[in-house]
C-alpha cells in the first residue's frame, strides 16, 4: 500500500475498496474473537479455506488490492456476541449464522451453501422449536442496537482495507479539513457522550480542560486494561475492530493538540494485541499515523504499553504510572490527569468503548447521538453477559433499557429454568440488583441512585442457589488481592472485611459482624485514597442491603440458605430410608459415619468434611443435604 499524502488519495482508495468488497459477492465470516479462537473457530477457517481451494472456487482471505472478477469472501471477523453458541459462522449476502459449527461441518457448508446456495438447518440457532436462520431474527439481537460493536462480525478483523472499504477513517477526514479542534470538541460536549470506562465523566469537558492546558506536549492514552471479573466488551473492540478505536484516539489528538497516544492492554489479552499492533503498522503503511498526516501539519503516533494485570492501573493515576515504568499505584488528587498525566504532561484518558464511539459522533452528528437512550446518558452500551445465563455474550443496548429485557429477553432468563435472584453489575466497584430493580433503567444516574454502577459493563447473573455472602466474598477476596496497599483504608480495612466474611462463610460468625462490616465499608469509602479503594466495600453493602436475612441465618443459625457454603453443609441419613448396607460407611475417607449391618447408620458431623461421596454411593437416597 502506498502512503497516502492528501484526502483525494484517502477518498480514492477509500471508493476502491467499497468496490472491492462489492466483488465478494458470497462472504463467510468465521468468528475470531477469543472465545471462538478457543473453542476450533480458526482450524474451520483454515478447513473452509483448503476446500474452496481444493474446489477451484475464488477466494479472497483479504481483500484484494487489484480485483480480477467475482470471488468468495473468507474472513477473520471479530466476535459475533452470541458466545454461549460458538464457534459461529455467518454467511452473506444471506445474513444466516451457523451455531456450534464443527471441523466436520466444513465439507457441507462448502458443498451446500458455497456452491449450492442451500441453508443448512441443523446449524441455524434454534429455541422451543423454532428455527431462525438469519443473524437479525434470532431473539438475542433483535432488542440489541450495535453501533460500536456493528463491525465486530461484519468485516475482516484484521484489515484496514475492509474498515475503509465500510467508510473507515472517514471521521478522521471530517476533523482534519472541515472542522476545527474546538469545533470538534464542542460536537463531543453536545452529544453528552460519557466516559464508558465507569465512572461516566462527559468526555467533552474532558477534552477541552486538555486542550486548554499551555503545555505543548499533551497525550492521549486508551485505558485498554478491563480488570473486572466476567468483562470482556473492550477486548472484543480491540479484537474485531481496532480501527475504530485508533481513529477515535486521533481525532482526540486533533482536538486537543495531542501529537502522541498510548494503548494500555492487559498482557492477559494477547490476540487484541497482535490485532492492535496490525492495525498501527497498517495505518502507518498508509500515512494515517506518523508526521503530516494525509499532507497536513497534524502528526501522531501511537504505542501500546501492556500490562501486568494488575486490577489498581484501572485507575488513572495508576494506569499512566505503569506506562512510564513505575510500580502501579494511584496517587493523591488534584492534580488531575488533566493537567499532570503521562510523564506529567496533560492527558487525555479515555476507556476503548469511550474513544470507539467518537467516529460515529463526528460522522452522524451529536443530535443522531443523542436521540439514542435517555438525555444524561445518551448512546449505546455494551455488556457483557456472565453467570447462570442462557445466552452468555456481550451485548449492545441503549443506554436506559430495564435489566428485564437485557436478561430475560436477550439473555435467554436464567439457566436451568430457576429464579432469578440477583446480578452483580460494575464488577468489584460495583453492586447487586435483584428481582425489585427488573425494572430499573441501565444508564449511568439511575443505577447511581439505586446505589450500583455502569462500572465498565460486565453483569453476572445469579439464581436461586447462590450464597450472595460468598459472592460479597469472592468479590472482597478479589479487591484485597487486587489493592496496591499504598493507602491503609484499602490495604487493612478489606483485609478485615474479608477476614469477617471467611468466618461467617465457615460458620464462626458472630452478632455484631453485620454492623462492624458496614462500619468499616463506611470508613473505607471515606478514606481510601483512589476511586477503586472508595468503591470496594460496594458489593458487601449492596448485598447486606438486600439480603441481610441470608448474613443473619449463617451468623445465628449456621446455615447456608442456598446450601452453597461447604463448611455450613449439613449431611445426614434419614433412618426411615437407610437399609443399613454399610456402602456409605466404607465410601467415607474420614470414618465419619458408623452403624450396625441391617440397623440406619448415623455420621458425626464433628468429622464430616462434606465431600459428598456418601451420597453418591447410597443407592437408596437416603443420605440428604441441606
Amino acid at each position: 500500500m502506498n502512503k497516502l499524502n492528501n484526502r483525494s488519495e484517502l477518498i480514492a482508495l477509500r471508493k476502491e475498496c467499497a468496490g472491492a468488497l462489492q466483488l465478494e459477492t458470497k462472504r463467510v465470516l468465521v468468528c475470531a474473537g477469543t472465545g471462538c479462537v478457543s473453542s476450533g473457530s480458526m482450524q474451520i477457517f483454515e478447513r473452509l479455506k483448503s476446500l474452496m481451494e481444493e474446489n477451484n472456487i475464488p477466494v479472497s482471505v483479504e481483500l484484494a488490492h487489484e480485483p480480477h472478477g467475482e470471488s468468495v469472501g473468507l474472513k477473520e471477523c471479530g466476535c459475533h456476541g452470541f458466545c454461549e453458541m460458538g464457534p459461529l459462522v455467518r454467511i452473506e449476502p444471506q445474513g444466516w449464522l451457523y451455531t456450534r459449527t464443527k471441523l466436520e461441518d466444513c465439507e457441507e457448508i462448502v458443498d451446500h451453501t458455497i456452491l449450492g446456495g442451500e441453508r443448512i438447518e441443523r446449524l441455524a440457532f434454534q429455541k422451543d422449536g423454532t428455527a431462525y436462520p438469519k443473524q437479525d431474527e434470532i431473539p438475542f439481537y433483535q432488542k440489541q442496537t450495535r453501533l460500536v460493536l456493528e463491525h465486530c462480525g461484519q468485516i475482516d478483523a484484521t484489515s484496514i482495507r475492509e474498515y475503509l472499504g465500510v467508510g473507515g477513517y472517514a471521521a478522521l477526514e471530517t476533523a482534519l479539513f472541515d472542522r476545527t479542534p474546538d469545533e470538534v470538541i464542542d460536537e463531543i460536549t453536545k452529544s453528552n457522550l460519557r466516559g464508558r470506562g465507569g465512572g461516566g465523566f462527559p468526555a467533552g469537558r474532558k477534552w477541552a480542560q486538555v486542550r486548554r492546558q499551555t503545555e505543548p506536549v499533551k497525550y492521549i492514552v486508551c485505558n485498554g486494561d478491563e480488570g473486572d471479573p466476567g468483562a470482556f466488551m473492550d477486548r472484543s473492540v480491540m479484537e474485531g475492530d481496532p480501527h475504530r478505536m485508533l481513529e477515535g484516539m486521533m481525532i482526540a489528538g486533533i482536538a486537543t493538540g495531542a501529537q502522541e497516544g498510548y494503548i494500555y492492554v492487559r498482557a492477559e489479552y494477547p490476540l487484541a494485541v497482535k490485532r492492535l499492533r496490525r492495525a498501527i503498522a497498517q495505518a502507518e503503511e498508509l500515512g494515517l499515523l506518523g508526521d503530516n498526516i494525509l499532507g497536513t501539519e497534524f502528526c501522531f503516533t501511537l504505542h501500546i504499553a501492556r500490562g501486568a494485570g494488575a486490577f489498581v492501573c484501572g485507575e488513572g493515576s495508576a494506569l499512566t504510572a505503569s506506562i512510564e515504568g513505575k510500580r502501579g499505584m494511584p496517587r493523591v488528587k488534584p492534580p488531575r490527569t488533566v493537567e499532570h498525566g503521562l510523564f506529567d504532561k496533560p492527558t487525555v484518558l479515555n476507556n476503548v468503548e469511550t474513544f470507539a464511539n467518537v467516529p460515529l459522533i463526528i460522522t452522524r452528528g451529536a443530535d443522531w447521538y443523542k436521540s439514542i437512550g435517555p438525555e444524561n446518558s445518551p448512546g449505546t452500551k455494551a455488556f457483557a453477559l456472565t453467570g447462570n445465563i442462557v445466552n452468555t455474550g456481550l451485548i449492545e443496548v441503549p443506554m436506559g433499557t430495564t435489566l428485564r429485557e437485557v436478561i430475560f429477553d436477550i439473555g435467554g432468563g436464567v439457566r436451568g429454568g430457576k429464579k432469578f435472584k440477583a446480578v452483580q453489575i460494575g464488577g468489584p466497584s460495583g453492586g447487586c440488583l435483584t428481582t425489585e430493580d427488573l425494572d430499573l433503567p441501565l444508564d449511568f444516574d439511575s443505577l447511581k441512585k439505586a446505589g450500583a454502577m455502569i462500572g465498565s459493563g460486565g453483569l453476572v447473573v445469579m439464581d436461586e442457589d447462590t450464597c450472595m455472602v460468598e459472592v460479597a466474598r469472592f468479590f472482597m477476596h478479589f479487591t484485597q488481592n487486587e489493592s496496591c496497599g499504598k493507602c491503609v483504608p484499602c490495604r487493612e480495612g478489606t483485609k478485615r472485611m474479608l477476614a469477617i466474611l471467611e468466618r461467617i462463610v465457615e460458620g464462626k460468625g458472630e452478632e455484631g459482624d453485620i454492623e462492624l462490616l458496614l462500619e468499616l465499608a463506611d470508613t473505607i469509602t471515606a478514606t481510601a485514597l483512589c476511586g477503586l479503594g472508595k468503591s470496594a466495600a460496594s458489593p458487601v453493602v449492596s448485598t447486606i442491603k438486600s439480603f441481610r436475612a441470608e448474613y443473619e441465618a449463617h451468623i445465628r443459625e449456621k446455615r447456608c440458605p442456598a446450601g452453597e457454603c461447604q463448611k455450613l453443609k449439613r449431611i445426614w441419613i434419614d433412618p426411615a430410608l437407610c437399609k443399613g448396607c454399610s456402602k456409605c460407611a466404607k465410601a467415607c475417607p474420614v470414618n465419619a459415619i458408623s452403624g450396625q449391618i441391617k440397623q440406619p447408620f448415623s455420621i458425626d458431623l464433628s468429622k464430616c468434611i462434606r465431600c459428598e461421596s456418601c451420597i453418591s454411593t447410597c443407592a437408596f437416597h437416603a443420605i440428604l443435604e441441606g
